[in-house]
């Protein structure tokens, strides 16, 4: 469609960035905000390659609480067990789900991958910048975009404008190219990790209850 804005290619982006460290010789840390243990693996193998990475979990938008507790403790463990190029650190934010309801007010028929989706990518990253700024860390981004479920252009959009806001640059990304879903699925189960069936709040729960109700 003519006057239609192209999507960038955020894997080419990624490349060229990852290309200027390796010839710096540097190892520059990473805050990766990580919304699950399954799609940070394929994150995390590729990525510490390249940084010293911060795992910050923070996710308040999980329902119900004993959901968080058992993906908190996933991300943990897998962090525990893998073997990668740089040590990785662990970072849990607030839970404060009083802040996700905030933000969905108004959003919560709002169907999956919509405008509640992209208020609830704002506010995560927003933190995941604050965080990124308060630990003078080099970069942050987040694994959100691993998902084809995921709205990698707007993820991105939002990161470049809060690094831009917080003095941070956004690593940007779309960790579902070079077959980054599938080799995520793969280390889930060599891992054996806990893979929810829903993306985490109580609204896409619902959803998914009544497609499964059919």
């Amino acid at each position: 469609m003519a006057g239609a804005q192209q999507k960038e290619n955020y894997q080419r982006i990624l490349d060229k960035t990852l290309e200027a460290i390796v010839k710096e010789g540097r190892t520059p840390r990473l805050l990766l905000h990580s919304c699950c243990a399954p799609c940070s693996s394929y994150v995390l193998e590729y990525l510490s390659q390249y940084f010293e990475i911060t795992v910050f979990y923070y996710n308040p938008n999980i329902y119900p609480e004993e959901e968080y507790r058992e993906r908190t403790k996933e991300q943990k463990r897998l962090i525990g067990e893998m073997k990668t190029a740089n040590p990785i650190h662990f970072l849990e934010g607030e839970y404060d789900t009083a802040s996700f309801y905030a933000a969905a007010k108004g959003h919560e028929k709002d169907p999956e991958g919509g405008s509640r989706c992209f208020r609830c990518y704002e506010l995560r990253l927003r933190e995941g910048a604050k965080t990124a700024k308060e630990g003078g860390f080099d970069y942050f981004t987040t694994t959100l975009s691993i998902s084809p479920l995921k709205n990698a252009q707007k993820l991105n959009e939002i990161g470049i404008r809060l690094g831009q806001e917080y003095g941070v640059p956004y690593l940007q990304s779309d960790f579902k190219k070079k077959n980054g879903y599938k080799r995520s699925t793969e280390l889930s189960s060599q891992y054996g990790l806990y893979r929810q069936d829903y993306c985490g709040c109580v609204f896409s729960r619902r959803e998914e209850e009544a497609f499964a109700c059919g």
